[in-house]
């Protein structure tokens, strides 16, 4: 069988994440980077019951795969942060508040019968479960990775081609994956960005 377009977008997708989380995997390893914990535990906890949710029901095995991936690296994200006291990230009562609102929402996802409300409802726990890690990257945007989420969003973009209708079941959590990696590259960027253009100021005659 011939190897379609969408399925080379989809492979080229998951190279492009997946050199994103190397570096974020390499970067905690090293102590440079401190992650949130909730969120990547949570990042990965939806995709993987997502997973095992898909090959119960005979899904289609390239969109599996993908899932998969999307909670299998978060999680090795999340167990090499305990393997190097640098990278710990103090946890505070509202990213557990977060964590709590996230499970609660993909808890209601998991036996949700309408397949919009549950792409909604998934798509909300994953945001709140990437409150606090957007909410330090405005604060400490040293202790991230940017690459990640250019990966991440660059990775997003990729797949869209192979969407066959725009619908919220097919589209609402690829936008949301859109918008939330897009605003983290920003988070993280910013003071780079601002410094380099006051830099660009200082050199102007």
């Amino acid at each position: 069988m011939l190897m379609i377009f969408e399925h080379i977008l989809v492979i080229i997708s998951v190279f492009v994440s997946l050199s994103g989380s190397v570096a974020y995997v390499f970067d905690t390893l090293k102590g440079k980077t401190k992650p949130n914990r909730v969120s990547w535990f949570l990042w990965a906890v939806a995709p993987l019951i997502g997973t095992g949710a898909a090959i119960s029901s005979g899904a289609d095995a390239w969109a599996t795969a993908r899932i998969f991936l999307a909670g299998f690296v978060p999680l090795i994200v999340l167990i090499v942060s305990f393997l190097n006291k640098q990278s710990y990230w103090k946890l505070t009562k509202f990213d557990f508040a977060c964590g709590i609102c996230s499970i609660l929402a993909l808890i209601v996802w998991f036996f949700a019968n309408s397949p919009v409300l549950a792409v909604l409802l998934a798509a909300t726990g994953d945001g709140l479960g990437s409150l606090p890690t957007l909410i330090k990257s405005w604060k400490y945007p040293e202790t991230e990775t940017g690459w990640t989420f250019v990966a991440g969003f660059i990775a997003t973009l990729l797949v869209l081609p192979s969407i066959t209708a725009w619908n919220i079941q097919n589209s609402a959590f690829q936008t949301y994956l859109l918008v939330v990696n897009a605003l983290l590259v920003f988070f993280i960027f910013r003071k780079r960005l601002k410094l380099l253009n006051n830099i660009k100021i200082t050199r102007l005659p």
